[in-house]
């Protein structure tokens, strides 16, 4: 019988995610969500070697990793401001920026494309009183709690980077009903082996699995090797647990093809990221600074992505 701790070795890693559509598919259950109808399935998991500067950008669809990326160090930076992911031509958040969005969250008094203290305030500023006056042009540093600096601290020191207690959430009681989305990947720990390798282990509440989840994935393993790199450590692995995984009934024929176009053909072996510079500051990483080389994928498939 496979191990979940030795299915991925047998395999192109990638297989994981697409035999987890299949699983979906044939044994989901049906539910109506609040944003459109689902397939969906309970407690799953997956896991992605990072080592030797492997990054998971799947490879049997094209994706787009700049916009990832832009994202993540907008979280990184602390920002709630989506005024500035568009800025950068990155519109994963129009959605829940709108004022017909927001209204609709009973946020009245926050400005399109404030977001309110979603991920990035809660991973650098967390639970700091979220101004009502000037939402995300407010200047947090300082307040709340700076989870992300905190994990840096503990892994740059040697009496402190092999602990079993690096974690950073982004799920705050205090202030969900304050943020236009309430976090779905919710809580990353940071684990540091003898070798100096880490490992960062997530815990997902809800994935959309045709446009969420390949970006949760290549998002958080981004985030990993950035910090191995930042804190002279080795990328090793991205472990990934996933409490809700669902399907919209749209985007069904899209990942049925896709997975069958996977099947009929070799997938690519994931491409190699390198950092091409060590700042002080966490915050001062820049898209120009990820290099990322030999990505090749199979086809394009498009899917409503929904809010």
């Amino acid at each position: 019988m496979l191990t979940f701790r030795n299915f991925a070795k047998i395999q192109h890693p990638e297989r994981q995610y697409l035999n987890l559509i299949e699983h979906i598919l044939k044994f989901g259950e049906k539910e109506e969500n609040r944003n459109g109808n689902v397939i969906t399935t309970n407690g799953v998991g997956m896991r992605f070697c990072l080592k030797k500067n492997t990054l998971p950008i799947f490879t049997s669809k094209k994706m787009a990793w700049k916009t990832c990326l832009k994202e993540l160090l907008w979280f990184v930076n602390g920002s709630t401001n989506n005024n500035i992911l568009n800025k950068q031509n990155v519109h994963i958040w129009d959605g829940n920026g709108t004022r017909e969005f927001l209204d609709s969250r009973n946020l009245f008094h926050l400005k399109e494309n404030d977001l309110g203290p979603v991920y990035g305030h809660q991973w650098r500023f967390y639970n700091a009183p979220y101004s009502k006056e000037y939402g995300c042009e407010e200047i947090y540093k300082g307040n709340g709690v700076d989870q992300l600096e905190k994990i840096i601290s503990n892994l740059k020191n040697k009496d402190t980077r092999k602990s079993r207690r690096h974690l950073m959430t982004a799920w705050n009681p205090e202030q969900l009903d304050e943020m236009a989305l309430p976090p779905c990947h919710v809580l990353s720990q940071y684990k540091v082996n003898d070798n100096d390798e880490l490992t960062c282990i997530l815990y997902q509440r809800s994935a959309d699995v045709g446009l969420g989840l390949p970006f949760n994935v290549l998002s958080y393993s981004f985030l990993t090797h950035m910090l191995a790199h930042h804190c002279g450590l080795k990328a090793k692995e991205f472990i990934h647990f996933i409490g809700d995984a669902h399907i919209y009934e749209d985007h069904v024929d899209v990942l049925k093809n896709q997975k069958n176009n996977s099947e009929q053909q070799y997938l690519p072996a994931f491409p190699s990221l390198e950092i091409l510079s060590r700042y002080e500051n966490i915050e001062d990483y820049q898209l120009k600074d990820f290099k990322v080389s030999d990505y090749e994928y199979l086809d394009e498939y498009k899917m409503e992505m929904r809010v």
